[in-house]
């Protein structure tokens, strides 16, 4: 892309385009420094978590339903990568399928603080229509959230089921300014620790208040996800379910290769893939 020399395929021109992203967890393993075992003969290693970081780019049909098919097909990736390359990963796909075609764009993800300040941004920069283009906080993110406050806020557990369900259904509406002065009501009510989480999480609801990620009944009105349970399953199969175990321990070049393959395993594009890798062989760039 970089070069300039990427292949245009604007498979998202005038279709309704889902993105998701998220992160997981897998243990690294990184050898250590300094005299070897004297038994072993080797340094040994140490082992930390870090989290990859995945996309997924999916059109949905009129009824919000997601499409995956030979011509419009599921875009999986991911990298074990900082923060930059990542982004630099999500931009080439983007460029590639076309996205500033897209007809509508919606953007879903949990609260994570570098996703909305730097993906909206990015999706501007690529011509995305802004009156097309909605950020949606994944709303059963942010019902537990909700349920986090409710129960700070009462002390019976059948009182906070009483104000919880109503409250979400509110969430829902996209009456999110009738909720956070319910909520400001209730915090006054609290205190020590338990008022302290209240007004964490009204300070929380408030931010995408203001940042306008809450409008789940707009979204919903367009037949188009509010949650981001493609991402979350992608995060399973991917990594959960291979990358990241009791007694898994990965060198990071390898778990990259790996975490690339399985992602194209779960867009159901494994041929594509093997496909584009003999190409490759066959015709170096």
């Amino acid at each position: 892309m970089q070069q300039g020399t990427l292949p245009m395929t604007p498979l998202l021109k005038d279709h309704r385009v889902v993105i998701s992203v998220d992160g997981g967890r897998t243990r690294i393993r990184n050898a250590k420094t300094g005299k070897r075992r004297h038994n072993s003969h080797r340094h040994g290693y140490k082992a930390e978590w870090i989290e990859p970081k995945l996309l997924t780019i999916y059109v949905v049909d009129s009824l919000g339903k997601r499409v995956n098919t030979a011509e419009i097909s599921v875009t999986n990736d991911g990298t074990y990568g900082k923060l930059q390359p990542f982004l630099e990963l999500l931009e080439m796909h983007l460029v590639r399928l076309g996205i500033n075609l897209a007809s509508q764009v919606v953007l879903i993800a949990d609260g994570a603080e570098w996703i909305w300040k730097h993906i909206p941004p990015l999706l501007q920069r690529l011509g995305c229509p802004q009156e097309s283009t909605h950020g949606l906080l994944d709303f059963y993110h942010a019902t537990e959230h909700l349920h986090m406050f409710a129960d700070a806020a009462f002390t019976q557990p059948r009182e906070q089921r009483v104000w919880f369900k109503p409250a979400r259904s509110t969430l829902k509406r996209g009456q999110s300014a009738d909720l956070l002065a319910r909520m400001q009501a209730l915090s006054q009510k609290s205190c020590g620790e338990r008022g302290a989480t209240t007004i964490s999480e009204i300070q929380y609801f408030t931010k995408f208040h203001q940042q306008g990620r809450l409008s789940y009944s707009q979204v919903a009105a367009m037949k188009m996800p509010i949650g981001s349970g493609a991402i979350e399953s992608l995060i399973r199969q991917v990594v959960n379910q291979r990358l990241k175990g009791n007694g898994k321990f990965w060198l990071q070049g390898n778990v990259e290769a790996i975490l690339h393959a399985r992602c194209q395993w779960a867009a159901r594009t494994w041929s594509t893939f093997c496909d584009s890798i003999l190409t490759a062989r066959l015709y170096p760039a």
